[in-house]
């Protein structure tokens, strides 16, 4: 008796942990076709590349006129961001002058135009054997330091 007791206690539990994951890739499954559908209507022509969850956000990545670029959602399908990489000649001329100016030895790393909340903004990382600098530009007029990292 005590043997099947054992039995049916480890029976319930695996039921309840089928249940818990079940439960689990139901709401996440729930989740991606609300924040696809969302993504479709938003970006009608694109095609959608790889899909990545995180606690706060759903990244999309995905390729539309010949260009690679990442929409970021909430849980509920709202576009928070649309980001794409850029080449540092894409830059407003007043920024890349800037850029060259102030960071001429350093290299680029990273460099993207960012808009979400109605604005447009541009982030480059520069690196030199010293150390990192993350740059910010809003609506084209001047870089912020964003961050620095020294090595």
């Amino acid at each position: 008796m005590k043997r099947s007791l054992n039995s049916i206690k480890k029976i319930a539990l695996a039921a309840a942990l089928i249940v818990t994951v079940g439960v689990t890739s139901s709401f996440a499954n729930d989740r991606n076709d609300v924040i696809k559908a969302s993504f479709q209507k938003d970006f009608q022509k694109a095609e959608l590349i790889e899909m990545k969850s995180s606690q706060s956000y759903t990244q999309l990545t995905f390729k539309m006129n010949d260009m690679v670029m990442f929409a970021f959602y909430n849980d509920n399908g709202e576009l928070l961001a649309v980001t794409r990489n850029i080449k540092s000649n894409q830059l407003p001329i007043q920024l890349l002058l800037d850029l060259k100016r102030d960071y001429k030895n350093y290299w680029i790393t990273d460099l993207f135009e960012f808009n979400g909340d109605g604005t447009n903004s541009y982030y480059v990382t520069v690196e030199n054997a010293d150390g990192t600098v993350t740059l910010r530009a809003d609506n084209s007029t001047s870089w912020q330091l964003f961050s620095k990292k020294n090595k």
